[in-house]
């Protein structure tokens, strides 16, 4: 007998085998759901063992799409709540002339207060002002020496009384304006050297606000792209399984092995690319805010809100919140690969 001869012999004998065996496990499936759901987990770990490099591939492309969302996401809510926090603290301040007494500002308190825009206010005379000043500048002996009685007090004849106003709507400040314009107590007594400060912080208010618009465009832009690269890659990554395993395949339909039973190890294997994606990005991502939100807040970026989340309970619920993003894309990918290519085998 020929070695060609033998082989096609051991060929025959092992598609008899694997026929045999393929008949047993259908004619058991219903018996044996279990046993059953768990060959199709074996076989999907076998597949994406045999297609390390590229399952590995795509494991990492899919960790990278996972960590743009979380840093798009991350990036949004931050900026977002740093800008809300500085609207918080900006306050307007109104300047009245020098030794304008409590009195007088109580009243022009009172006036003020009757906006509804108006959140509280707090006015200071020239004496307090005064006192700020020297406590602002403890520290500088060349200002303490001078500051003689007969100095003090031509500081605080020429030093403005003030107003300080916290708002809801730093975004609309008209009817304040229009108030302090145009109400004949403020016209009298406002100091018109200085006026008020009704723009500051403004600019960083709205440079921040479009940061965060940016981040968030941006950052999902960035993620589409891999998000398509990743589902590109799984989806070669399966059609190359079904291909490598086309006589198995066939054999299985043969036996008339349900759809299901088919494709769930392709399924399977594209799930245990998302899982271990998701773990892979969480850590990276946890780790990686955790090192930067220090050097955030050192910057006045209000990091809170997030460090909150990953330093409480609640980080078991962003690790399943990846593992599940990356379970996802992976079943998705894997769908439209075995729906494309399995009848074709």
């Amino acid at each position: 007998m020929t070695d060609e001869k033998i082989r096609e012999s051991k060929g025959k004998k092992l598609k008899q085998v694997a026929k045999k065996s393929l008949k047993t496990m259908q004619k058991n499936r219903g018996k044996h759901p279990v046993r059953n759901e768990a060959r199709i987990v074996k076989y999907g770990t076998s597949g994406f063992t045999r297609n390390i490099w590229l399952s590995t591939a795509a494991t990492i492309v899919m960790a990278i799409t996972l960590i743009i969302l979380f840093v798009t996401v991350v990036a949004s809510v931050i900026l977002t709540s740093t800008a809300e926090l500085m609207k918080d603290k900006i306050d307007i301040t109104i300047y009245l002339k020098p030794n304008t007494s409590e009195k007088i500002l109580g009243d022009l308190s009172e006036i003020i207060q009757n906006d509804k825009n108006v959140k509280s206010v707090a006015v200071s005379t020239s004496e307090e002002e005064y006192r700020k000043f020297l406590e602002e500048n403890n520290d500088s002996e060349e200002v303490i020496n001078i500051l003689d009685e007969d100095m003090e007090k031509l500081m605080i004849s020429k030093m403005q009384a003030t107003m300080r106003i916290k708002v809801y709507n730093v975004d609309d400040l008209t009817s304040i304006k229009n108030l302090v314009e145009e109400d004949e107590s403020f016209q009298k007594y406002t100091d018109k050297e200085k006026a008020p400060t009704y723009d500051v912080n403004q600019v960083e208010i709205a440079t921040i606000t479009s940061w965060a618009r940016i981040a968030r465009t941006g950052g999902l832009v960035l993620a589409v792209v891999f998000l398509v690269i990743s589902i590109l890659i799984i989806f070669s990554t399966i059609r190359m399984a079904i291909f490598s395993r086309r006589e198995e395949i066939y054999m299985m339909k043969l036996v008339g092995a349900e759809k299901g039973f088919i494709r769930g190890p392709f399924l399977v294997e594209a799930e245990i690319c998302g899982i271990i994606a998701g773990i892979v990005a969480a850590t990276v991502s946890y780790f990686g805010f955790m090192f930067m939100a220090p050097k955030l807040a050192g910057y006045g970026i209000d990091v809170t809100a997030i460090t909150e989340v990953l330093q409480s309970n609640k980080l078991i619920l962003v690790y399943l919140v990846f593992i599940a993003a990356g379970i996802i894309v992976g079943r998705v990918s894997a769908r439209l690969a075995v729906s494309k290519y399995l009848h074709k085998t």
